[in-house]
């Protein structure tokens, strides 16, 4: 009967065991999301992808915070016409070659005349 005994022990032992990694395991994996979600909500709390940083070829000095948030939100909307499925900031701030690139530019700029007029 001793030996029964010893076996149950240590089966019971290595269940508790593999609970505690289980559950040291989970607790790893909420931590690690929710760091994660964090990053992710401070990397949107601008409400905008591509900021004036991206569109380093764009001035945007001329604006104050709300009309810079509401020509970048614009630039950030508007879509390119040249097939590629990008808005115009991700066109300008990440493609180059793009044929109409000048044009995007062009347009972002009419976004941030017409973001300074619209607060005036």
């Amino acid at each position: 009967m001793g030996k029964p005994d010893k076996r149950a022990k240590q089966a019971e032992a290595a269940r508790r065991r593999a609970g505690r990694r289980l559950k040291k395991a989970a607790t790893w994996v909420g931590a690690i999301a929710a760091v994660g979600a964090l990053f992710y909500g401070l990397a949107n709390t601008s409400g905008v992808r591509y900021d004036e940083e991206d569109l380093g070829v764009i001035d945007f000095s001329a604006l104050d915070a709300s009309q810079k948030k509401a020509a970048l939100e614009a630039a950030n909307t508007a879509r390119c016409t040249c097939g590629c499925g990008m808005d115009i900031a991700q066109c300008v701030a990440t493609d180059s070659t793009c044929p109409i690139r000048t044009t995007n530019i062009d347009k972002i700029k009419k976004m941030i005349t017409d973001a300074r007029n619209a607060s005036d």
